[in-house]
């Protein structure tokens, strides 16, 4: 029996996007492309589900992207700390280039799917384990016509939707979220307790412009 569904939707684009740094728990806010990210996204969210509750990481770049679909379904977002970014300890802030300079060994291994040794990082399993947690509390009482938005990161959400899916940290089937894209999944409760089934992964509203990373088309005029 289905009881309610769960979007994890990512936010708007940073400064650190563009720049291909390792954002982690670092607190970066949405530039002008991610802050149009952010509403022309909410806007189809609200006109496609209608969420009855939204769950919002501490981290200021979900915030303002959750602030966005709350200011126009006047829903008031709850802040819960486990929903947001991996961390990634030392190697927050830095572009891949970088990181291989450092820690030439550990980014090898990192890149292969392996999990480095970097000083206040966390490991997949911790993240998987926190945005498992976090969800299911926050779905317990889902109805069948209710919709939860967490609004997280593009790590955590990648790790949180193969954790409720029952599969292990290191399996890496799927690529992260674009910024302001979402996952959809559906929970359904039976006598072995609850299950998850995903029934969408990267959904945006692609038809926004021609380049979402680039932010709104120009206005195209008339030669004179």
């Amino acid at each position: 029996m289905t009881a309610g569904r769960v979007l994890l939707w990512r936010h708007g684009r940073t400064a650190h996007n563009v720049q291909a740094r390792l954002q982690g728990q670092a607190d970066i806010p949405l530039d002008d492309v991610g802050r149009w990210q952010a509403h022309t996204a909410a806007a189809a969210i609200a006109a496609r589900y209608r969420p009855t509750r939204i769950v919002v990481s501490d981290l200021v770049r979900a915030r303002v992207t959750a602030d966005a679909l709350a200011s126009m379904i006047d829903l008031e977002p709850v802040v819960d700390a486990r929903v947001r970014e991996r961390s990634f300890g030392d190697w927050e802030g830095m572009t891949a280039t970088e990181i291989a300079e450092r820690w030439p060994t550990d980014h090898a291994a990192w890149a292969q799917g392996g999990e480095p040794n970097r000083p206040g990082g966390e490991s997949r399993a911790t993240v998987a384990a926190r945005m498992i947690e976090a969800v299911t509390a926050h779905a317990d009482d889902l109805g069948d016509d209710d919709t939860l938005l967490v609004v997280s990161h593009g790590a955590a959400i990648g790790l949180g939707v193969a954790g409720l899916l029952g599969l292990p940290p290191d399996w890496r089937g799927i690529v992260g979220v674009s910024n302001a894209h979402w996952a959809e999944l559906r929970l359904g409760r039976g006598n072995l307790g609850p299950t998850w089934r995903l029934t969408g992964y990267n959904l945006g509203p692609t038809d926004a412009s021609a380049d979402w990373d680039a932010g709104p088309d120009r206005e195209v005029r008339d030669p004179d």
